[in-house]
């Protein structure tokens, strides 16, 4: 089993609507170690890094509005399979759509205006940590807790 780092954004919404609380509380109930945290505004130019892909795509220019229109909250997690145990916290990328339990299913009704920013795989969540994180505001540690969180052999 792999640990990883996940790169998570609380975007604009979930500061405004004071959720960053609850989403922080639940992942760190899950058992994902928080290992790094800042709050920030993103710019057009950080937009563009994070969303390269999607530069030149017709819905971008929404996406850069929303993702630059307010204080998000960058996050970095640890934990064994730490990437796809997020993106199953966060749920379906439409709020309507997601179940109960998750992230979005429990707090959004939208596609675009749905709070939270997950990494699809480990290179991504690399990439997007770099975009966010200098290497020193990381910080590596061990919990006692640790232990009854998973087994020796899954971390």
């Amino acid at each position: 089993m792999a640990l990883e780092k996940s790169l998570i954004l609380l975007k604009p919404d979930a500061v405004q609507r004071r959720l960053c609380g609850e989403i922080i509380s639940r992942l760190e109930k899950k058992g994902l170690k928080l290992v790094g945290m800042k709050m920030l505004v993103v710019t057009k130019e950080l937009a563009a890094k994070h969303y390269e892909e999607h530069v030149e795509k017709p819905f971008y220019p929404l996406l850069e509005e929303f993702i630059t229109s307010g204080p998000v909250v960058a996050i970095v997690v640890q934990g064994p399979e730490a990437v796809s145990v997020v993106r199953g916290m966060m749920g379906k990328t439409n709020g309507r759509e997601s179940a109960p339990g998750t992230i979005r299913g429990d707090f959004g009704l939208s596609r675009q205006v749905n709070l939270i920013h997950g990494s699809d795989s480990p290179e991504a969540a690399a990439r997007e940590t770099a975009i966010y994180f200098q290497p020193e505001e990381l910080v590596e540690y061990s919990s006692s807790l640790d232990s009854w969180v998973c087994a020796s052999d899954e971390l």
